[in-house]
């Protein structure tokens, strides 16, 4: 990540190699999304950015997407307690609380992450800077016991990511048109 925030202009003129180094933390150990998006520069602004990146997820296969969403770690699971998660998502958990909860509540979450699994094959996404973690356990909660189809589940989850990718585009692009 870097210390601050790189123009969009140099963005756009940065060798696809360069662009993907610099951007393609964005997705979850998936910078496949960030390499394939550089061929839409350049890009007017970060929402240009952001359609490209919805294209390239659009237009990817089944497995590539569920890929990308297996990619990303339980919230409050054994890798955020052990460390094991990226600086971003280390950050953005510890930021909606999830890095203090207590033996109770890391069950409950425990328990929630593993349902949303088992039922969709995927892990409980969500972003977690729009929410507190009593929000978040009880969406948990919610999306783990509808009715709704794994496509449905799947086509949230994205739209999820993508929010995530937004909160953390703006932290390293600056924009001159925001």
């Amino acid at each position: 990540m870097p210390l601050k925030p790189l123009p969009l202009d140099q963005i756009n003129e940065m060798a696809e190699a360069d662009y993907v180094a610099a951007l393609g933390f964005l997705f979850e150990h998936s910078p496949w999304v960030v390499e394939r998006s550089a061929a839409h520069r350049p890009f007017a602004t970060t929402e240009a950015m952001m359609s490209a990146f919805g294209t390239v997820l659009e237009t990817a296969s089944r497995e590539e997407v569920l890929g990308l969403l297996n990619a990303h770690p339980d919230l409050a699971g054994k890798a955020a307690r052990a460390g094991k998660l990226t600086a971003h998502s280390t950050k953005e958990q510890a930021a909606a609380g999830l890095n203090s909860l207590t033996e109770d509540e890391y069950d409950r979450f425990h328990y929630w992450n593993r349902a949303y699994h088992d039922k969709y094959g995927i892990p409980f996404i969500i972003c977690v800077r729009n929410h507190d973690r009593a929000a978040i356990l009880a969406a948990m909660e919610t999306r783990s016991q509808s009715h709704r189809t794994v496509d449905e589940e799947v086509s949230t989850a994205l739209d999820e990511v993508l929010a995530i990718v937004r909160h953390r585009l703006k932290e390293v692009v600056h924009d001159p048109s925001r």
